[in-house]
């Protein structure tokens, strides 16, 4: 298996020559080292409607002839404009054929901004996933802040690789994603959500040193850098 990080909170997934991609936002970052048309993914999963995490979405999915997959609302809500939508919901799993995703909590909020319209869309619960292929398990926490059931899905799963948000204001800073990455026991952790914007400019090598200190493996991956689980 390998894991591609195409920065912020963008991060593929390719397992037996299939692929997907989870929040795929590249034209509007500029750390971003891949456009949308490089992306080749069976399936987009999506964790909540936020621009930073839904704007490639549409190309990407139409060139790809992919599955969008994403909370019921924003599913429903792309799905008017042409998308191949799969909705579900917090706690449930939908098989892809070459992966297992299930949907989990994340405490942010989550809606699509009508600029011309100076208005704003409700788009349902942000979530994260846990993606099981090839005998791995990854969570991608999606936006959120510290919650205490971390701990409860920590204790119930082994987790192979976490993606955790370390850029604060938006999400939980680095303190708070050192007891996230704690509670939830991953064998390794990769931060994400950071540096794209400058008030959630965070050093990340700092951050994975800290982990070292609690005995957990991290990793820092620049956008485009891959890794093999």
């Amino acid at each position: 298996m390998e894991i591609v990080y195409h920065g912020h909170s963008c991060v593929q997934i390719v397992t037996e020559g299939k692929s997907l991609v989870i929040d795929p936002f590249l034209r509007g970052n500029p750390l971003a080292a891949a456009k949308p048309e490089d992306i080749k993914a069976d399936a987009v999963l999506l964790t909540h409607a936020h621009a930073d995490h839904i704007l490639d979405a549409e190309p990407i999915a139409k060139a790809n002839g992919a599955k969008v997959v994403a909370i019921v609302e924003l599913a429903t809500y792309l799905s008017w404009k042409g998308l191949d939508t799969i909705g579900m919901n917090l706690g449930g799993t939908v098989d892809l054929g070459f992966a297992r995703a299930k949907m989990i909590q994340a405490f942010h909020t989550s809606g699509i901004t009508l600029e011309d319209e100076r208005g704003i869309v409700y788009a349902g619960t942000p979530a994260g996933f846990i993606i099981r292929a090839e005998g791995k398990t990854i969570l991608h926490a999606g936006d959120t802040c510290l919650f205490g059931d971390m701990k409860l899905i920590g204790e119930r799963e082994k987790i192979d690789l976490a993606f955790i948000p370390i850029g604060d204001h938006y999400t939980m800073g680095p303190d708070d994603a050192l007891q996230a990455a704690e509670w939830y026991g991953a064998r390794q952790v990769v931060p994400v959500h950071y540096n794209t914007f400058p008030v959630i400019r965070q050093d990340a090598e700092a951050f994975v040193n800290r982990l070292k200190e609690k005995g957990i493996r991290g990793k820092v991956l620049a956008p485009g850098e891959r890794m093999s689980l």
